[in-house]
């Protein structure tokens, strides 16, 4: 772990230079066949990266070195840990950052606090890194800390070792988070290579990313649009979507009902009957995130625990006598999952069946019921803070 020495300073790697690109020249072929050129392409940055840009945040490679310093940031990592990831023992959670085989990258927030970051532990010579803890403050979520920390890794992990290959356990509420950072449940990577070196978490789901070696994973979407933007070019240089075509005859006196392919302008388009089924298909809005960070919010609350799964009937037989329709964390996971959540109306009105069961079921006085009405006003709190759920009715 020698090239891991100098961990306490910022990342030894240089990320590339985030300066906005020059304009793309192309050629717009329509009918007169005349040049154009087009506009800058425009790229909208996470705040995440702006910030550092303008040095109001940093991220830093640190391992427990005996440095004073080292020391402040692998504790307020643990912290962050701790806060997000209430499930993990404190303990456990202490050894693997504390622990010299581990290496973590911190984002420091001016002036000195830790608000996220990932342990991760590299075995040399099998080219694989197990990522341990991977966790941001919940204030800070929304910022593309998480997305901006996981290219730093990326980048810096390429450039210090032999690393191509990342393993982790994520659970249910975290597997979203790890696919759009380029993992997959599909293990490609042999077992001989990892079998019986990661610890085996119940109740999470392995995980595998592999990196490209040519590519900077911070200019990643940055080289995407480029991309998109050339594919685009080319298609408007022989699109003839800016041609009128004539109703068909068969209209003349009046809508009738037709194939549609028998209209050649829509024989010429290429279109068919499946195309329709896909563009159908359920999109998820972007309230589908905000419902799942809410979600996080609450399963990770301290007064979830006796919410975060479905009463046991083998435990508490006469429940399911008392309450006919029962809702708990899991069930909300699963139909979010399923997008059967179209609106936040309707999540939040199945988390107010939990709290209304609760209180249903249990006397005032229990703590199951203190617990309710804590984590519904957390909820709440939260909700709140969404300017575009202000209509919701407490």
């Amino acid at each position: 772990m020698a090239e891991e020495e100098n961990s306490k300073r910022k990342t030894q790697y240089e990320p590339l230079s985030l300066v906005p690109s020059k304009r793309a020249k192309h050629a717009d072929l329509v009918e007169s066949e005349k040049k154009a050129v087009a506009g800058p392409i425009q790229f909208t940055e996470k705040p995440a990266v702006i910030e550092e840009r303008n040095g109001e945040i940093e991220f830093r490679v640190v391992n427990n070195d005996n440095e004073h310093e080292s020391t402040i940031i692998l504790t307020g990592l643990k912290r962050v840990f701790q806060e997000q990831l209430p499930m993990m023992p404190g303990h456990y959670i202490a050894r693997l950052v504390y622990d010299r085989t581990h290496i973590s990258m911190a984002i420091i927030k001016k002036p000195f606090e830790v608000v996220g970051g990932i342990t991760y532990r590299p075995f040399k010579g099998r080219q694989f890194a197990e990522i341990v803890f991977c966790a941001i403050k919940s204030t800070h979520q929304v910022k593309g800390y998480g997305a901006h920390l996981m290219n730093h890794l990326k980048d810096y992990v390429k450039a210090t070792s032999d690393v191509m290959h990342f393993l982790t356990y994520a659970d249910n509420l975290a597997t979203e988070y790890f696919k759009k950072q380029g993992f997959t449940k599909d293990i490609t990577l042999p077992k001989s290579v990892w079998m019986g070196y990661i610890k085996d978490y119940e109740g999470g789901t392995i995980m595998q990313c592999s990196m490209l070696p040519r590519v900077r994973y911070l200019e990643a979407s940055r080289m995407i649009l480029k991309q998109k933007a050339c594919v685009q070019d080319k298609i408007r240089a022989y699109s003839t979507s800016d041609v009128i075509h004539q109703p068909p005859k068969q209209w003349k006196n009046g809508l009738t009902a037709m194939d549609p392919l028998s209209i050649e302008a829509i024989r010429a388009t290429g279109w068919l009957p499946g195309m329709d089924e896909l563009s159908r298909l359920t999109r998820r809005t972007p309230d589908h995130g905000r419902m799942l960070l809410l979600l996080n919010a609450m399963r990770i609350h301290s007064s979830s625990w006796p919410f975060r799964q479905p009463v046991d009937q083998d435990v508490v037989p006469e429940y399911y006598k008392v309450i006919k329709e029962p809702m708990d964390l899991s069930a909300m996971e699963a139909k979010l999952d399923n997008n059967e959540y179209d609106m936040p109306e309707k999540f939040v009105k199945d988390a107010k069946l939990i709290f209304d069961n609760c209180r249903k079921y249990n006397h005032p006085s229990t703590p199951y019921v203190k617990s309710a009405n804590r984590l519904e006003k957390h909820m709440w709190s939260k909700i709140k803070a969404i300017p575009e759920w202000s209509h919701l009715e407490h």
